[in-house]
């Protein structure tokens, strides 16, 4: 029986190894020891039983093995062989399968041209069950799962469901076909979190319920200050597993430990909690959380970064340009301690967007969609600058990546897609987009207007101005104008605006 994994194929009757360019020269123990692996993909080979297998009846040293795995590394693409420490080895590439089944490029990855013509693996991370007992501490299950959302959404070769959809499903009977079919994904990963005193516990398992199989599965027992090691080896092992042949930069994606300090960690997991709905008072709950974390912990970077974005975010509310230059500060703070965070670059782009500096916005923009190309709200925010700047058609390409990543945000999305059909002129739909919406934001009260205008709904549109005038009754037209809808870089896209506004107002 040949095994097939990723291009290479293991021809066990023959001792051979057949990789894309052909024959792979491998030591019989060489071989020995990936038949072993290869058999048992799922699990940790432990070295003595390693060293009983493959050297029977014979006292081998523990460096004889690792010549031999360090030459399988060597034969093998980065990251099939992973080191699982204090442990021993493990299968970490494609999963093997037999010559009868290697056709199906599923299943394979070895097909040529396959990455051109598969479409991307889809995942949805599902929120990690809270095991410790106590309830006050999901927000550190919920944690757990939301950086290993964040890491495997730095694959660009993934499709990753966002963490306010996978969320839906926290404490239901879930079915894991049914989440797969609900999401429109592939593969499913399902985990627990037990925290007790200094020691954490972490299961986790990897489904494809395409093929209602279990692909891999491991946990965890080690120190609570093992975490960020732990959520590392969680993300490679299933980045492995779904990356086929685009095995790019996967060893070296293990980032640097984010903080030394747990309790600082433990503030920063409270405050994503706090913020995952992004609306007023969630953003003003994690704001002083966030300011914790950095009082415990001034250097970690990810928290500034967080902290930058809530700040921004208050402009939303408050049309007040201070929120907007103080979270521009904090998030410079963040890229100073480290220049791949990707909500540094989020935070710095979204004050820049409402600050009419579009160039260096998009240089920022442009950035974390680089860093981490499965975010929603990175994707949303982009999609912002793209029609303010003239792309709205652009922007609505945006905004569906944005939608299929978390497909439950419909407020959230609905918000935006009528402004952009808005701006692309496109006043029947955008219409219809706002009219889904249960509540209207003043913005989209404004641009709803400027569309009935548009379309000779003159009744409607002077209603929809009376609804924006009450949020501002002691403001002109033009000051409503400035601070709901002048944030366009071409002058005249506003000004026609504000001409339709005024006209409606003069209907009286």
């Amino acid at each position: 029986m040949d095994l097939q994994f990723g291009p290479y194929r293991l021809k066990l009757a023959e001792r051979r190894l057949l990789g894309p360019e052909g024959p792979v020269e491998l030591s019989a123990r060489a071989f020995d020891i990936l038949a072993l692996l290869l058999d048992k993909p799922d699990e940790v080979v432990g070295k003595s039983a390693l060293l009983d297998a493959v050297w029977p009846s014979l006292m081998v040293e523990e460096n004889t093995l690792q010549v031999h795995i360090s030459a399988l590394r060597k034969a093998l693409d980065d990251g099939m062989i992973a080191t699982v420490h204090g442990r021993g080895y493990k299968y970490a590439g494609p999963r093997p399968v037999t010559a009868e089944t290697a056709g199906d490029p599923r299943l394979d990855g070895s097909a040529e041209g396959e990455l051109a013509s598969q479409p991307k693996p889809s995942i949805a991370v599902l929120p990690f069950d809270n095991m410790s007992g106590d309830p006050e501490q999901s927000y550190f299950s919920d944690g757990i799962t939301e950086d290993i959302i964040s890491e495997l959404g730095k694959f660009k070769e993934f499709l990753v469901i966002a963490r306010n959809s996978s969320f839906q499903f926290r404490g239901a009977v879930r079915d894991v076909t049914d989440v797969a079919k609900t999401l429109g994904v592939q593969y499913v990963v399902e985990g627990s979190v037990r925290k007790i005193g200094n020691r954490v516990r972490v299961s986790v398992q990897l489904i494809d319920a395409a093929l209602s199989t279990h692909i891999w599965g491991e946990h965890y027992d080690r120190e609570l200050t093992d975490i960020f090691a732990i959520q590392d080896e969680i993300t490679q092992m299933i980045a492995t597993r779904l990356a086929r042949q685009a095995r790019t930069a996967i060893e070296s994606r293990a980032r640097a430990r984010p903080t030394d300090n747990m309790s600082a960690y433990e503030c920063y997991l409270r405050a994503l909690k706090l913020s995952a709905n992004y609306d007023y008072d969630s953003v003003g709950k994690a704001e002083p959380v966030l300011r914790q974390a950095i009082e415990l912990d001034p250097k970690f970077a990810a928290a500034h970064a967080m902290l930058g974005f809530v700040e921004t975010l208050k402009f939303f509310w408050t049309t007040n340009q201070d929120d907007l230059h103080s979270g521009l500060k904090i998030a410079r703070t963040a890229l100073q301690l480290d220049p791949d965070e990707a909500y540094g670059h989020l935070a710095a782009g979204f004050a820049l967007v409402y600050l009419h500096r579009f160039r260096q916005a998009e240089a920022s923009l442009d950035r974390a969609v680089s860093l981490n190309p499965n975010d929603p709200f990175i994707l949303t925010v982009h999609a912002l600058l793209l029609n303010f700047t003239g792309r709205p058609d652009e922007a609505l390409g945006k905004l569906d990546d944005a939608q299929r990543r978390d497909p439950f945000a419909v407020e959230w999305y609905g918000d935006f897609r009528g402004l952009e059909l808005t701006s692309a002129g496109r006043y029947r739909e955008a219409v219809a987009c706002y009219e889904k919406l249960d509540n209207l934001t003043p913005w989209s009260l404004a641009y709803l207007t400027v569309c009935y205008a548009e379309l000779g709904e003159t009744a409607l549109a002077k209603d929809t101005l009376a609804k924006l005038k009450s949020n501002w009754p002691e403001e002109s037209i033009d000051e409503i104008v400035d601070h709901e809808m002048d944030y366009f870089e071409n002058p005249a896209v506003c000004s026609h605006f504000r001409s339709v506004l005024r006209r409606v107002d003069n209907c009286w």
